[in-house]
């Protein structure tokens, strides 16, 4: 007898419906208009997150951040039962798991004393791991075209980021390069990530990041925890639907074109992150900034281009 077909999740129906409308495109275009999207979704959380973290202890903010994010799919879980989310080796969930908790830490601490666009240009330094670790591990091949747009993309950053990686500013460039250590972190886990959509779906990949991360968070939340207000709860019940989104279009931008070829969409994120702040903390961008911006965005859509092509 023919198999009972499984009525599509809200992911498929979106992704369903994003296919259609970018089939004609190639999917490297594809993959970097997903991630395109990620990062604007990323920028938003990271601007509500900052906001958080100036009144909450920023480990609790992380574990609720994560939680929140298991929340808004624990009804999809419900609906299509949990051997739908059953992973098929649990060991790449958890090592994921820690270690981008181990980035999220270093991330959270730096988080509330820096500005938006300098932690955004700070993280553009993972694609360089990233592209790395997906050449040696993957053997993705590294056009040259890939290599220059990183290039001007990172010179981009330097020129943004540049003046403040210093010690000697009070503190300030301390925090700088605590939230540069954790762009290597970062990009093992997406290198894990990766690997686990060779067999695993989205779906499965979003739910099992918020268990485990949530799960290794835990106890350094309950050291410094307090209640949180009725705004701060809704903030973070937003920001759970923001992550989980944002993790949604970067895992389908994995799946559908080399990981190095939508990194140099992940520059864009410092546009983004400079309106957010501007608009949420009143953080005018200063001539550096918008310098590297410029830089940056030019490298992400002449190589957008050349792909397409």
């Amino acid at each position: 007898m023919p198999r009972t077909r499984q009525p599509a999740s809200p992911w498929q129906r979106m992704h369903e419906a994003v296919h259609r409308h970018t089939a004609h495109l190639s999917p490297t275009a594809r993959g970097l208009l997903w991630a395109s999207g990620a990062g604007l979704a990323f920028s938003v959380l990271n601007a509500l997150m900052r906001a958080l973290t100036l009144h909450i202890d920023p480990f609790q903010a992380q574990f609720l951040r994560y939680f929140f994010g298991l929340v808004v799919l624990l009804p999809l879980v419900w609906r299509y039962g949990l051997a739908a989310y059953r992973p098929k080796q649990i060991s790449g969930q958890f090592t994921r798991g820690a270690l981008h908790t181990l980035g999220l830490c270093l991330w959270f601490t730096a988080l509330p004393r820096i500005p938006l666009a300098d932690m955004t240009a700070i993280g553009f330094t993972g694609p360089l791991f990233i592209m790395v670790g997906a050449w040696l591990f993957f053997k993705e091949p590294m056009r040259w075209e890939r290599w220059v747009a990183t290039g001007l993309g990172f010179a981009g950053v330097l020129i943004v980021v540049g003046p403040k990686l210093s010690l000697g500013q009070g503190g300030g460039g301390l925090y700088h390069l605590v939230m540069l250590a954790s762009a290597p972190l970062f990009a093992a886990s997406f290198l894990v990530t990766k690997a686990l959509t060779r067999y695993e779906n989205t779906g499965t990949i979003l739910v099992w990041q918020s268990i485990t991360v949530s799960l290794f968070s835990l106890p350094l939340a309950l050291m410094h925890w307090q209640a949180p207000t009725a705004w701060q709860w809704a903030g973070f019940l937003l920001c759970g639907l923001l992550g989980s989104s944002g993790h949604y279009c970067l895992t389908r931008s994995y799946r559908v074109a080399d990981i190095s070829a939508t990194q140099s969409a992940k520059f864009l994120d410092l546009v983004w992150s400079a309106m957010m702040g501007w608009l949420v903390f009143s953080d005018l961008p200063t001539f550096s900034t918008l310098l590297g911006g410029v830089i940056i965005s030019a490298a992400t859509l002449w190589v957008a281009r050349r792909e397409s092509r």
